[in-house]
């Protein structure tokens, strides 16, 4: 797909900000194999994105109590320290998103996050005030790849898919977006995304 851009999206995650559960559980467990199986069998990425997609938290925990008992205070971290899996943003990332707000670029975002984890970074982080609207997973109880938050975020957005590049670093969210018309840019790093944005002209 290309066009004229009228508007750029970002993922959040992994394309604006580092996130890393395993950063939190190495503060919690010593023992390196006892890390790989807690990381691999307990609080692993596919069980967090239950979470995002918008399962209740509390349930989710305790749900997860009962299946690997003796675990408690280490799952119970999961849902207290969460902030401490986002030890800081993607290099040169926010700098693209200053340099487009200053341009008069409008801004939004789709992120598969958890809402009340999402309160809780959002509260941090000013550089949301840039953004027009943010589709936000956990609120929606549909996360990405599934179509359907990308026809939200097109209706909230104003603008048709085609009129809009969406940025994600998971291939899966960036070819269910392409098969929705939308133009994409798979983020690897932020000076590969300032190329691609440069030769659209929109920096």
């Amino acid at each position: 797909m290309s066009g004229t851009i009228e508007a750029v999206v970002f993922d959040v995650g992994r394309v604006l900000v580092q996130w890393d559960m395993r950063r939190l559980f190495a503060q919690l467990i010593d023992d390196a194999d006892r890390l790989d199986w807690f990381m691999t069998h307990v609080v692993t990425e596919e069980w967090h994105f239950l979470h995002d997609a918008g399962r209740d938290l509390g349930e989710l925990v305790a749900e997860r109590k009962t299946q690997f008992p003796g675990n408690d205070h280490l799952i119970d971290a999961y849902a207290t320290r969460f902030l401490e899996t986002i030890p800081g943003n993607v290099p040169g990332s926010h700098e693209i998103v200053r340099e487009l707000a200053g341009r008069d670029v409008p801004l939004f975002a789709i992120t598969n996050f958890a809402s009340p984890f999402w309160r809780e970074y959002r509260e941090s982080e000013p550089l949301f005030d840039l953004f027009g609207d943010i589709v936000v997973s956990g609120d929606e109880k549909i996360a990405k790849p599934d179509a359907r938050i990308f026809e939200i975020a097109s209706r909230r957005f104003g603008h048709e898919p085609g009129a809009m590049i969406f940025i994600d670093d998971n291939a899966a969210n960036i070819e269910a977006a392409d098969r929705l018309g939308w133009n994409v840019h798979h983020f690897t790093d932020a000076p590969r995304l300032r190329e691609d944005l440069t030769r659209r002209g929109l920096l």
